[in-house]
Order: structure tokens, then C-alpha cells, then sequence
């Protein structure tokens, strides 16, 4: 029960922090399995309940990318800062 409760605190403190980066351009880095990673930076667009949107511009294109806010917790998906580099949950380590 302790492991779920745990799970479900650091959910929570995930959404805050998002919430705090709304609008923010961040990188992020998504493990696509088999070794391929993506890697690109983007702007925090949305927050719904369960995932969140990452709009991306790249070659005259706009795309939207959503990741579940677990995608966070099972390092999935890092999102980081592109200025100072540093990683948003560096306190799931």
C-alpha cells in the first residue's frame, strides 16, 4: 500500500511541476525501446488529467506530441531545461 501511495505523491508532484512549466519551452528525451531515442525541444502546450501536450516546430511544421504523466515517473520521457541543461525530476533518480 506504502509503494502506492508513493507512486501516486510523486504523480501529483509531476502535475505541479508541469503546471509551474506551462508555456515554457523545455527539451525532452523519449526512449523509443530497441535503443532508438527521440530527442527534441518544444513548448509545454496543455494539461489535461491524465497527459500532457508538447507542441514542436520543425521544418516549416507544427506537431503536437502527448505524453501520460506516468511516462514521467517510469523515465520514459526526461524532459530537461535547453538553456541550463537541468533535468526537470532529477528527483526520481
Amino acid at each position: 500500500m506504502d509503494d502506492y501511495m508513493s507512486h501516486i505523491d510523486a504523480l501529483t508532484r509531476i502535475k505541479q511541476t508541469l503546471q509551474s512549466c506551462l508555456g515554457r519551452r523545455m527539451r525532452f528525451r523519449t526512449n523509443l525501446g530497441r535503443c532508438r531515442v527521440l530527442e527534441k525541444e518544444g513548448v509545454l502546450e496543455e494539461l489535461h488529467p491524465n497527459l500532457f501536450v508538447i507542441r514542436i516546430e520543425e521544418d516549416d511544421c507544427e506537431r503536437r506530441i502527448t505524453y501520460t504523466y506516468s511516462d514521467i515517473l517510469t523515465r520514459i520521457v526526461q524532459l530537461t531545461d535547453p538553456v541550463t541543461d537541468t533535468d526537470f525530476f532529477s528527483w526520481l533518480n
